[in-house]
């Protein structure tokens, strides 16, 4: 039986339809904006799908599902890691992502040191911020965002390129705005030691209010993958 992928083609052109319209409302022409593919649960046919359409940019959540399908991917796609990431499981996934957006603890930050230096590798890192200080999610404290930079800014194999978060669902777009606000002073206080580029929020529910907001990397998962009849159980 072949699946039939149709509907991704559908779901990614409203998805590009409402990012360019929040784009070219909102934003400059010299701004950047990549749409991810968040893969969690997604069969890498239907990824690879996606990937034939023009996405070059997929989000993985789970190591072991990620290390399960790689191999299956196409090679034109970067991949990076989106999840909340433990130390002793950076190893696994060191060697094949272009960065890591979870970055939240120096202990975390202090392994991907190490691990990228032993690979030869320089890898490019987002700090994780709970812009709505939730119980529920990790990031650092958005007040701690600055000196949490600093501490890391120096070691060796990492690049930090900028800031990532997951806002509260109900009142996000406010959350979002404090985002951007966060974003342009971090990146203003800290110009001397790192050159922050990137905004990484915005997911199915909210992509085009983050646009509004400065983000320059959204991550979609079930706006572009629907239901998910297709899935892996991890």
């Amino acid at each position: 039986m072949v699946n039939d992928f149709s509907y991704i083609d559908e779901n990614l052109r409203i998805i590009r339809e409402r990012a360019g319209e929040a784009f070219d409302k909102y934003r400059k022409a010299s701004d950047s904006l990549r749409i991810m593919a968040v893969t969690k649960t997604v069969i890498p046919e239907a990824v690879n799908h996606a990937v034939s359409l023009g996405i070059d940019l997929l989000g993985e959540n789970r190591v072991q599902e990620y290390l399960s399908k790689k191999d299956f991917y196409e090679k034109n796609a970067e991949v990076q890691f989106i999840g909340s990431l433990q130390t002793n499981k950076v190893k696994y996934i060191i060697d094949s992502v272009t960065m890591i957006q979870s970055v939240d603890s120096i202990r975390l930050a202090e392994t991907i040191s190490r691990l990228a230096v032993k690979n030869n590798r320089i890898i490019d890192i987002l700090c994780e911020v709970n812009i709505g200080g939730e119980d529920s999610k990790g990031g650092i404290v958005p007040e701690e965002t600055g000196d949490f930079i600093g501490q890391i800014a120096e070691l060796e194999g990492i690049r930090i390129r900028g800031l990532m978060t997951i806002p509260p669902p109900c009142d996000s777009d406010i959350f979002l705005g404090r985002m951007q606000e966060l974003f342009n002073r971090v990146a203003e206080q800290k110009r001397d030691i790192v050159s922050i580029d990137t905004l990484s929020m915005g997911m199915t529910h909210d992509y085009a209010d983050a646009i509004k907001y400065g983000s320059n990397i959204v991550r979609i998962g079930t706006g572009l993958f629907g239901a998910r009849n297709y899935n892996i159980k991890r």
